[in-house]
């Protein structure tokens, strides 16, 4: 099995600690850096370019900046949000950046471990507790607003809602499938949802 690198990025010294400990114990998973800013991000993507990168949010030179220089440094880095903050328009301040994760701290070392592994496949992975406040605050006309969707990125949430799969889209659109998920990609960092079942509760609900 190929190893699992991971950088943690954290200004708080135990609870980084703690962090490295706990996923080192796990099978498959090698800490290849540790930091406590921004800077230290930026370094540890250049010089080891691991596959998961750990990020909080309040640290020296800030978490949400440091997702950019993380991903310019190493594209193939998938970053993923560690942190207290329970705000909203921060989460999708972070997935807009380009985060593909957010869990709060104080997720258990199984549960972090499945954090990483999903967004490993490619998928996004947001805390079930972040996932209900976007919820309510699409809900309520919060930040999340299907009127910033594009002509044709509507096109694709209605066959979304419909149950269409990214290939049967594109087929009924006439895009290749990569096209359809790069809309998609937009269209669930816009609607704040953490996967294309909840992007479609929230269109059926708006319409």
């Amino acid at each position: 099995m190929t190893s699992i690198t991971i950088g943690v990025v954290d200004d708080h010294p135990l609870f980084r600690e703690g962090v490295t400990r706990s996923l080192s114990e796990i099978s498959g998973f090698i800490v290849v850096g540790e930091g406590a800013s921004s800077d230290d991000a930026a370094m540890i993507a250049s010089d080891n370019h691991p596959d998961i990168m750990l990020l909080d949010v309040s640290m020296p030179g800030g978490g949400l900046s440091a997702i950019s220089d993380v991903l310019a440094r190493s594209p193939t880095t998938k970053v993923l949000m560690l942190t207290v903050s329970e705000e909203v328009d921060t989460l999708l301040g972070a997935l807009q950046r380009g985060a593909m994760g957010y869990v709060l701290k104080g997720v258990g070392s199984r549960g972090l471990a499945e954090a990483i592994q999903t967004v490993l496949r490619g998928s996004r992975y947001i805390s079930p507790t972040m996932s209900a406040k976007v919820m309510e605050n699409s809900l309520h006309g919060g930040t999340s607003d299907k009127n910033s969707l594009t002509p044709r990125e509507r096109e694709v949430m209605d066959l979304v809602a419909q149950g269409l799969s990214n290939k049967h889209i594109g087929l009924r659109l006439s895009l290749q499938e990569k096209t359809v998920k790069h809309h998609m990609t937009q269209i669930l960092s816009k609607l704040g949802a953490s996967n294309r079942t909840e992007a479609a509760l929230q269109w059926r609900e708006r319409r």
